[in-house]
Order: C-alpha cells, then sequence, then structure tokens
C-alpha cells in the first residue's frame, strides 16, 4: 500500500498524496490510536501524578495562580492541549509495541501481554512521558537576571522556579526508578543516552536564544537537522528501539522502530514550524521561531547578509519565498522515510494507526 505512495516521490507539487490531503483530523488520529492500545494515554503517568509528593507539590503550584510565570501554562497544557498533544510519545511506543507484536525469539514471558502489548512496553511509555513532561517542566524556569518590572513580583518569580524544579526533578526520579525495575541494561543504556541528548539539544538552544538579539544562528539545514534530532526526535526514537528490545525482537526491527520514530518526530516539529506560514488565518503577527525550519531555509536561499536586512520584514518574506516549499517538502520527505520503516512490520491496525500520525502531521492546507 504504501510502497506505491512512496515511490512518488517526495519533491514538487504532487508529492505524496496520503501526506499532503485527505485523511481525519489529528484529534481522530490520536482518539482511534488510543483505542488501539487499550486506553487514553492522557492516562498513562496517572499513577505518578496521583501520588501523595505530586500532590503536595500541585498544592504549591496553585499559589503561582495570578503570577505570570511560565509553570502555570506548563500545568495549563497537561490539562488540555488538543494542537500538541502531550502524550504523544507514549502512544507511538504503545502503538510500535503492538505493530511489531511478539517476538518467536522469546516465549517465556508471553502471558505478560495484554492487547498485544507487554506490560514492560506500557511502562516504557509512561517513563517516556514522564521524561518528556519533567523536561517541560524544567524548561518553565525564567532567568532571574533577565526579568523586567512587567513580569511580576521577584519573590513570585523565585517561588515559581522552585516548585519547577522540584516537581521536574520529582518527575524524573520516578522515571529513572521504573527504568531500572525493567532491569534491561539495554533499555537504561538507550533511555539514558536520549536523556543525554536531551540536555545537550536544550543547552545549546539555551546558550544560543540571548546572542544577536535572538536572531537565528547561521547555521544550515544539516545543522538544524542535528539540533532537533537531540530536542525532539532522539527520546522517541530511542524509546521505539527500546520496546523492540523488551520483546527480544531483531536488531533490524530494532532499527525500523528507531528510525519511524525519528522521522516521524522530526515531521512533527516541521509540521508545528510551518503552521505560522500555511495557515489560511494566519495573520502577520503570528509568532513563528526565527531557528524554525522555513527560516533557516530562507537563509539558505537568501544568503546570511541579506536575511539580517530583512529581518523587521521575515515572515512575508519567507512566505514569498522558496524556505516554506522546501520545508513542506522536507516534512514529506521524513514523513516518507517512517512510512518506509513501517513496511517492515506486519500489516496490523496498530501500523495503520502509525501511518495515519505520520499522514497527520505531514498534511498541510
Amino acid at each position: 500500500m504504501w510502497g506505491a505512495l512512496l515511490r512518488r516521490g517526495v519533491r514538487g507539487g504532487g508529492g505524496l498524496r496520503c501526506l499532503s490531503s485527505g485523511g481525519p483530523p489529528w484529534s481522530q488520529v490520536v482518539s482511534e490510536a488510543e483505542k488501539i492500545v487499550g486506553y487514553p494515554t492522557s492516562f498513562m503517568s496517572l499513577r505518578c501524578l496521583l501520588s501523595d509528593e505530586l500532590s503536595n507539590i500541585a498544592m504549591q503550584v496553585r499559589k503561582l495562580v495570578g503570577t505570570k510565570h511560565p509553570l502555570l501554562d506548563t500545568a495549563r497544557g497537561f490539562v488540555y492541549d488538543s494542537r500538541n498533544n502531550l502524550q504523544m510519545r507514549g502512544l507511538v511506543v504503545l502503538l510500535i509495541s503492538k505493530a511489531a507484536g511478539p517476538s518467536t525469539a522469546e516465549l517465556s514471558f508471553q502471558h505478560d501481554m495484554v492487547s498485544g502489548i507487554y506490560s514492560s512496553q506500557r511502562s516504557l511509555a509512561e517513563i517516556t512521558e514522564l521524561i518528556h513532561t519533567a523536561f517541560l517542566v524544567h524548561r518553565g524556569i525564567v532567568n532571574i537576571g533577565e526579568l523586567k518590572s512587567c513580569d511580576g513580583p521577584l519573590k513570585d518569580m523565585q517561588f515559581g522556579n522552585k516548585m519547577a524544579v522540584l516537581s521536574g526533578d520529582f518527575l524524573l526520579a520516578n522515571a529513572c526508578t521504573s527504568l531500572a525495575q525493567l532491569q534491561n541494561t539495554k533499555v537504561v543504556e538507550l533511555i539514558s543516552s536520549a536523556i543525554g541528548d536531551l540536555v545537550q539539544g536544550i543547552y545549546y538552544e539555551n546558550s544560543k536564544s540571548h546572542e544577536e538579539n535572538c536572531l537565528t544562528d547561521d547555521i544550515g539545514i544539516s545543522r538544524w537537522k542535528e539540533q532537533v534530532f537531540l530536542r525532539h526526535s532522539a527520546l522517541l526514537a530511542k524509546s521505539c528501539q527500546a520496546a523492540m528490545e523488551l520483546a527480544k525482537h531483531s536488531a533490524e526491527i530494532q532499527d525500523m522502530a528507531f528510525q519511524y520514530g525519528k522521522h516521524m518526530s522530526m515531521s512533527h516539529k516541521l509540521h508545528s514550524d510551518l503552521q505560522p506560514f500555511v495557515k489560511e488565518t494566519s495573520s502577520d503577527t503570528m509568532a513563528f521561531s526565527l531557528n524554525s525550519a522555513p527560516a533557516i531555509l530562507h537563509q539558505e536561499y537568501r544568503g546570511r547578509e541579506a536575511w539580517l536586512k530583512q529581518i523587521r520584514e521575515l515572515q512575508e518574506a519567507i512566505k514569498a519565498g522558496k524556505g516554506v516549499t522546501s520545508a513542506i517538502d522536507l516534512c514529506r520527505c521524513h514523513g516518507n522515510r517512517a512510512l518506509a520503516a513501517l513496511e517492515r512490520f506486519p500489516p496490523s491496525e496498530a501500523r495503520d494507526a502509525l501511518a495515519n500520525i505520520v499522514c497527520a502531521v505531514t498534511r498541510f492546507p
């Protein structure tokens, strides 16, 4: 099914038809996928979130209501975020686990499988979400030295930072404890390296954010992809690989799971970057990142000096240039590679759901 789509190529006006038009909306794709894995992934970390320790932290965070600390926005996102779907990573781990099915190499724990997914793989999905959530919380810490009077009282920001550090550390500690309980050294190594990748990517992002008045770095699309892999793709890609390791699948299947997680999350990031430029209702004041894929590609076409001169008219310049179309092509290219990795898995509802996720994040108006 996908082979014919893949052979059509990804560049130009045609592109991948499956990836450019039609298909259910993102919310429907997620809802249908959750039914396949057995329960809504919004309850993925329920055991942790209902713990006494985190309940006490939540009571303290309530004191921030009425302030401008970004931790509140992060907390609101946990309750409702239909656009980005914060639980997407755990859902993909469960789907890829079910798509791969049981391994013929290991039969001693087949009885531990529920709805086609081992309990250890469900635990891994929870661990993946806990790590992602912990880093989201930690990224809400504000730089006290850069605060302005309009940001509110200093004591509120200091208290919010303490809560962000405490709650993020708590989630990360729980994830590490659960990871050790899986008793698989290769899985521990994979997830630990993913945490290291996250730290490296976020460190680079923060170290550059204050330079050149927050203008985009002088980097090409290859360097941009390396940085995005560290910040956005490494955790999902290595979690998908780890899920295959827990079921004792072959090295080839593990690599295909890694490739799917990597390229699907790259497509997801590109799709997010493109929204200010492709939405029909987009306004001139709609916020967008100067380090997004369309901006980086536009800089490559225009040259660094011309790019800096155009900075005040950047959004319209990108819309009129080749950056947007090239970024769409790149998004579909990663989607194409994610679908190619899926072809190594047997046909199933879970595989179809994974393909639908790719279609959803590579579809544009």
